[in-house]
């Protein structure tokens, strides 16, 4: 009896301290700067074991607590505002303007799109203008420590978990690097694409605006843009708009300026 209580002792101790190594390397999120090192290390060995490269775990050792980031997460305002609102701090007309300007100038490639997605110029447009202002301002954060730092963060840690899974992936296939550049959210390109964005619906970087309108189009369509139909606020093409983005301002917004832009109606506002 008192061998069997030694051995069932031994036996819970090493059960024990297997629970405990387990622990002790699974990445946690934290609500603060503190522990994000630890994180990076524990998430490094993670990657590794889920296959990521050296390229892409180097990447990922190299990323900073991203304070801007969590400051934009947490006071994103401008979705508050009403259509009007927000379109007048979007500068909307001034996209309308230059969407039409660009539909023409690049009429062969809207076509070509077209043809192959069933998407029309108008809500590729209007996403470019108001992601980027038409490739203007494609934003000055480092992507990677953007993603992370999200990652890491237990606000969203799940959701933004994955986005850095495909961000060390696009790492590893030279699309990104340690030093890439994005929007807070670690947003980059044209039309501002997440990272697992990049590795469903684009073909080569996001920083050619064609390649990135063309993958536009593909997301449309991969979340149910049909040909010939309508995309305003309740018809059938306006669900994949919602799918871009889940503010609703952001989505009335897409679809009027699109329509602007394609020649229908008379107002950016109407």
């Amino acid at each position: 009896m008192n061998m069997f209580r030694v051995l069932a002792a031994l036996f819970m101790a090493f059960l024990s301290s297997v629970m405990l190594a387990g622990q002790g390397f699974a990445a946690s999120c934290g609500n603060t700067s503190a522990g994000f090192e630890d994180w990076k290390r524990a998430f490094s060995s993670e990657a590794r074991a889920r296959g990521v490269g050296q390229a892409g775990v180097a990447a990922l050792m190299t990323t900073s607590y991203a304070h801007p980031t969590i400051s934009a997460d947490r006071g994103q305002k401008s979705f508050k505002l009403s259509l009007e609102e927000f379109l007048a701090k979007r500068g909307g007309s001034v996209i309308v303007s230059r969407g039409r300007v660009l539909k023409r100038s690049s009429a062969a490639l809207f076509a070509s799109i077209e043809q192959r997605y069933g998407v029309p110029a108008g809500p590729l447009l209007a996403i470019w203008g108001m992601e980027t202002g038409f490739g203007r301002t494609r934003g000055n954060q480092n992507a990677l420590s953007a993603v992370a730092t999200l990652a890491f963060d237990c606000r969203r840690s799940e959701f933004f978990t994955d986005q850095l899974n495909a961000a060390l992936s696009l790492v590893d296939r030279g699309i990104l690097s340690a030093t890439s550049q994005g929007s807070m959210h670690g947003e980059i390109g044209h039309t501002q694409f997440l990272p697992k964005s990049v590795l469903l619906y684009a073909n080569g970087s996001l920083d050619d605006a064609d390649t990135a309108l063309v993958a536009t189009a593909n997301f449309l369509k991969a979340n149910g843009w049909r040909p010939q139909t309508g995309y305003q606020p309740g018809e059938p093409n306006f669900t994949a708009i919602q799918a871009w983005n889940a503010a609703s301002v952001y989505q009335r917004a897409i679809a009027v300026l699109g329509r602007q832009i394609d020649g229908n109606g008379a107002s950016t506002l109407d």
